[in-house]
């Protein structure tokens, strides 16, 4: 009878699969304390970032609102509007007084904003004391 030459071949992967080891148990322990170090790491860093973040989108929508105010109140060529009773986050109304028209949808693309604003007789808007957004 003639010997198949995968014979050899056949004896060579028995071997290596006689050779082969599994990662044991303390190898395992020790990837999965060091991808639980990193975790932590990664979530302490990010923590933060969330309230820097709304910060920063509040700062920017007040700087929104305040350009929009004084874009309608140059377009309309007026110095002075009626100065505001109480805050408000809704502009599709707003704000009111002699050559006004209101910011939105002309000057401000959401007709709501996320936090409340007032604005002086002279137009310089700020941030309302409980407008969420501050």
């Amino acid at each position: 009878m003639e010997r198949s030459p995968l014979n050899p071949m056949i004896g060579t992967l028995r071997r290596f699969h006689r050779d082969e080891r599994a990662f044991t148990l303390v190898e395992l322990l020790v990837v999965v304390t060091i991808l639980g170090i990193l975790a932590a790491v990664v979530t302490a860093s990010l923590v933060g970032l969330t309230a820097t973040a709304k910060a920063n989108a509040c700062a920017e929508e007040l700087r929104t609102v305040q350009t929009a105010m004084d874009a309608m109140m140059a377009k309309n060529n007026i110095t002075s509007v009626t100065a505001s009773a109480a805050d408000t986050s809704t502009w599709t109304a707003l704000p009111t007084g002699t050559g006004t028209e209101p910011l939105s949808p002309g000057f401000v693309r959401q007709s709501q904003t996320m936090g409340s604003y007032t604005w002086s007789a002279a137009g310089l808007v700020s941030a309302a004391a409980t407008g969420g957004c501050t």
